[in-house]
């Protein structure tokens, strides 16, 4: 954390409500928040109270208790493993969330980041049907094609540590 703050990182991603409280604990002034995680209800109010965003919105009990600007994590893939709603399931959470800011997908593991192009396509459109403007899509492995997609957000963690 503080090589990222030393290197003008201002903004940091958590995807566990208990780390992201330990984290903040120790780092809360050197960043700005996001969680990115899975969001459980019961963990809702943490996150609301130490984030900005919450990228991982994902059902009508979390919305009840979130209190800051959100994005649908939406599953194009279909995977069981993966988190979010289904396509056809995001209207009825934007009606029930008045600050969706965007969507967020994770599209299936690949070795070809080509291979995410078309998820993360997909999610420009339905963003762009819906008038949201963030899109929280790509990773360290994957975030150009992301980015050429229209990624407001990208979620780096291995690359940032390359050489």
């Amino acid at each position: 954390m503080v090589a990222l703050a030393e290197a003008g990182v201002e903004v940091v991603g958590e995807n566990r409500a208990q780390d992201l409280q330990t984290k903040h604990e120790a780092y809360a002034d050197a960043f700005r928040w996001h969680f990115i995680g899975h969001l459980q209800s019961r963990k809702a109010p943490v996150v609301s109270e130490l984030c900005e965003l919450c990228h991982s919105l994902s059902s009508e009990s979390a919305a009840r208790k979130l209190t800051i600007p959100a994005l649908v994590e939406v599953n194009l893939s279909g995977e069981p493993t993966k988190s979010g709603v289904t396509p056809e399931e995001l209207p009825g959470l934007l009606e029930c969330y008045p600050d969706v800011r965007g969507l967020m997908t994770m599209p299936p593991a690949t070795a070809d980041p080509e291979d995410s192009r078309p998820y993360f396509r997909r999610l420009r459109e339905l963003a762009g049907k819906h008038g949201l403007r963030e899109l929280s899509m790509g990773t360290s492995q994957d975030y150009r094609i992301a980015v050429d997609e229209g990624a407001t957000f990208v979620r780096l963690g291995a690359v940032l540590w390359q050489r």
